[in-house]
């Protein structure tokens, strides 16, 4: 069976679900960091590297809801699909993969 096209609708409901899963993973992130209580150093410096890694985490989840949000709103304003860059329509198969992407995949390089 070939891919189907799937709609604007149907890639807001892939990013709003996509959006709403990094946000509990924030909030998971956060009561993480804000729940330490090491007693010596080394437990203190084993808790410092967990909190680096997190901090990472906590990072990357914010840039992509940005970009979702960004994505979101391209939708809203009916420019959804279209390289914010040369104005090409970009192609289904990149949305399948990035449906966040603003970008066709000759202006992404």
């Amino acid at each position: 069976m070939p891919n189907q096209i799937k709609t604007v609708e149907e890639r807001r409901a892939v990013l709003e679900e996509r959006a709403r899963y990094l946000k509990s993973r924030l909030s998971r992130i956060d009561a993480e960091l804000d729940s330490h209580e090491a007693k010596d150093w080394e437990e203190m410096a084993t808790e410092r590297e967990g909190d680096e890694v997190l901090e990472d985490l906590g990072q990357n989840a914010k840039t992509e809801l940005r970009m979702i949000e960004a994505a979101l709103k391209r939708m809203d304003e009916g420019e959804y699909g279209y390289c914010v860059t040369c104005g090409d329509r970009i192609s289904e198969e990149r949305l399948d993969l990035i449906p966040a992407t603003p970008f066709c995949h000759k202006c992404a390089l």
